[in-house]
């Protein structure tokens, strides 16, 4: 019976990789173009809005998923209110993809998506800490949701500017939490990455180098929201709410670079809204590493977290946070690496 499931959800899956990848086929044909400019990776105008195909596989999976699939339904409320918000932001999105809104309109967009969903229920009640041990947030946890999902939204939002790094990494852990989510019970999620993972798997052909399209900010802000809002859900994992740290684990190399890249600017008096091209990936591309290669570097950051998180399922409570710590420390290598060879370019932070 489990293996007739698993069978019938993966061919569930490639129908809709299939209507992702006939959506992006649709966006090339007929396209919304991103012309290069002295901030781009790209070097002649490539369509934009490939996203679209990722965001219509999950909204025709979860329309699915709600009307047929009761065990792996979120209450109503939540279930309604976490798709829709979704689907604004994606929206709004798609509109800064034609007409380049301004970053607070963006940034208002995004908070309130994300209070839609905190509105529906999915809040983060309480941590485990090490030596703590649980402990009660209380209305503290609105905020700190409020800041995860808007702050993860705009991080993969940031971190995509090279073919294949985001599409790539984001696919790779939708499906080990896609696993993760099954093995522990918590379907929703479970279907939600499984869904996710099927749009990208749709849209990631035409994104690896040389790109045929870009997925915009219509496929990035929706990725990074989703991705936060499942952080929330798998949350619920465990009675300490610890679960919580899967999803960052596995994108805690996008996550790493764009936290990085924000208090490096801050500290240099830069404005951080201000487009540039100085994250570390950026960084590493101009100093002659290619496009493929800073791509893979990030895939082969997921694979590694994908590890860290089946370790952390095994750890004591008050023990798993420090799962982090090994990939930490493996961001700082790349961190360092990355320097070096920017000074061996002669390269600097500025620009």
């Amino acid at each position: 019976m489990l293996l007739e499931a698993v069978i019938r959800h993966l061919a569930f899956a490639a129908a809709l990789a299939l209507l992702s990848a006939a959506a992006v086929r649709a966006m090339i044909a007929w396209p919304i173009l991103d012309h290069p400019n002295a901030r781009s990776s790209h070097v002649r105008p490539t369509p934009r809005g490939g996203g679209v195909g990722v965001v219509l596989a999950f909204v025709v999976g979860m329309a699915v998923l709600y009307v047929a699939a009761d065990f792996a339904r979120l209450p109503p409320p939540q279930f309604i209110g976490v798709i829709a918000a979704a689907v604004a932001i994606a929206g709004v999105s798609l509109w800064d993809d034609v007409a380049d809104l301004r970053f607070s309109v963006k940034l208002a967009a995004q908070a309130i998506a994300a209070l839609v969903a905190i509105g529906s229920g999915l809040v983060l009640e309480r941590v485990a800490l090490p030596v703590w041990g649980e402990v009660p947030l209380g209305w503290v946890g609105v905020g700190l949701t409020l800041f995860w999902i808007v702050g993860c939204t705009n991080a993969i939002n940031f971190m995509d500017g090279l073919d294949g790094l985001v599409g790539g990494s984001v696919f790779l852990a939708s499906v080990i939490l896609c696993v993760i989510a099954g093995q522990e019970g918590g379907w929703f999620v479970y279907a939600a990455s499984l869904f996710l993972a099927a749009g990208l798997a749709g849209f990631l052909p035409f994104n690896l180098h040389p790109a045929r399209i870009f997925m915009g900010d219509v496929g990035s802000q929706f990725l990074g929201f989703v991705m936060a809002v499942l952080a929330v859900a798998a949350a619920r994992f465990d009675a300490a709410q610890i679960s919580f740290l899967i999803v960052p684990l596995l994108l805690f190399g996008l996550l790493f670079d764009a936290a990085f890249t924000l208090i490096r600017r801050a500290a240099m008096g830069e404005r951080v809204a201000a487009a540039h091209r100085t994250h570390l990936y950026q960084m590493a591309q101009r100093s002659g590493l290619g496009v493929r290669a800073v791509a893979a570097v990030h895939w082969g950051f997921v694979l590694f977290h994908g590890l860290l998180a089946w370790a952390f399922l095994e750890l004591p409570v008050g023990s798993k946070p420090l799962v982090v710590l090994p990939a930490l420390a493996v961001q700082l290598g790349w961190c360092a690496y990355v320097v070096h060879r920017m000074r061996r370019a002669g390269l600097t932070w500025a620009g």
